[in-house]
């Protein structure tokens, strides 16, 4: 049995009101799970701390991040606090985490629930892919770079490198291994999104990616170009498993594909590397809505999920494992139900009534494996 110390990070607009309820569903699953013990220790950074004292995270915060098993993170950042040069708080924040915890792959699920909303009228056999976003490299290599001549001339560079390249397509292949293949026919398929035909850097992280699936021959290899990935993935998304691809590309087609799949609120992500993981939801911190008790904690639920699997699979914790799962199936099962729904997916219920949902959910499990 191991302890797990896990650093919180609330952050800002709706983000504690989702840490708050996902706090209430990890309580419920620790209490339930004999060899699950998480240490959580909560910590204030993002855009308000900044309004008050002038810093986004302190150096005794992200010493903890660093030190801690894993990151779960709420949204970050408001419109109204920014730096003295106009830039908002939350991107420089942000990439420097990623960058201090050196987590190379950012992993987007789009998996459709049974109950959850979808615009497709055709949903096929299902949908469950996995988008992976090369994390520190790319166009956003240029955070904070670039060049600005006068007012006629700004430009960004897209950075790839092998290394970079390599890391994100091994982990994507990992991934793959793990997982039950695409909906359409069980295949597992790794598939390299890029824009070779044009860009020599995408060219190169297309013949990286290339090199890395020959020491994978059990899984499946592709490659899409990104504008035909966007029809593909509205026109037949149940043909697709993991698609590995530069960061630029994978923060726009996460959000596709987060829209397929009932929206934000339900888009969970983490960010792997080596020794780091930072979990969080995909949606912003929707100032409009904090403090009202109406948003969808879903996505942050579905982030502890993640994490929670990561720890096991990180420490051959089969316990760590089942209970990702089993918080995910509790979340699945409220959505199936449908009595419990926040507004972005059609209902009027209050955030704190999902974590008690879920929570119900958590005990029905585990009252139904007892009675078994």
């Amino acid at each position: 049995m191991k302890d797990y110390q896990i650093a919180l990070l609330p952050g800002d607009g709706i983000g504690p009101e989702c840490m708050e309820a996902t706090r209430v569903v990890l309580d419920r699953i620790i209490a339930e799970t004999p060899g699950l013990n998480l240490k959580m220790t909560s910590h204030r950074a993002g855009a308000e701390l900044y309004r008050d004292t002038g810093e986004t995270l302190p150096a005794e915060v992200l010493a903890d991040c660093i030190d801690s098993d894993a990151v779960l993170l709420s949204a970050i950042g408001l419109p109204d606090v920014r730096y003295p040069d106009g830039t908002e708080v939350q991107p420089t924040m942000m990439v420097g985490l990623r960058r201090a915890l050196d987590v190379h792959s950012a992993v987007r699920p789009v998996k459709l629930y049974p109950g959850a909303p979808c615009v497709l009228r055709n949903t096929g056999p299902g949908i469950d892919f996995v988008i992976i976003r090369e994390n520190l490299e790319g166009l956003f290599a240029s955070f904070g770079g670039g060049a600005k001549v006068g007012n006629e001339v700004a430009t960004d560079t897209l950075v790839v490198t092998r290394r970079g390249t390599s890391r994100v397509s091994e982990f994507a292949f990992r991934l793959a291994q793990r997982r039950n293949g695409r909906p359409s026919d069980g295949k597992k398929m790794v598939t390299c999104v890029d824009k070779a035909n044009v860009f020599r850097s995408l060219a190169f992280f297309r013949e990286v990616f290339f090199d890395v699936a020959k020491t994978h021959p059990e899984i499946g290899s592709d490659a899409v170009y990104v504008d035909a990935m966007s029809l593909y993935l509205v026109q037949n998304p149940w043909d697709f498993d993991v698609l590995v691809m530069e960061n630029q590309f994978g923060d726009i087609l996460s959000d596709l594909g987060a829209g397929l799949v009932g929206g934000l609120g339900l888009g969970p992500s983490g960010e792997i590397g080596e020794h780091h993981g930072l979990f969080q939801p995909s949606h912003g911190t929707a100032p409009q809505l904090a403090g009202k008790n109406v948003a969808n904690p879903m996505a942050t639920m579905l982030s502890a999920s993640m994490m929670l699997d990561w720890l096991g699979d990180q420490h051959n914790d089969p316990i760590a494992i089942g209970a990702g799962i089993r918080l995910e199936m509790a979340v699945a099962k409220v959505l199936e139900d449908g009595k419990v729904r926040t507004r972005d997916i059609g209902g009027n219920s209050s955030t704190s009534d999902v974590a008690t949902a879920v929570a119900d959910a958590i005990s029905c499990d585990t009252g139904c494996a007892a009675t078994a």
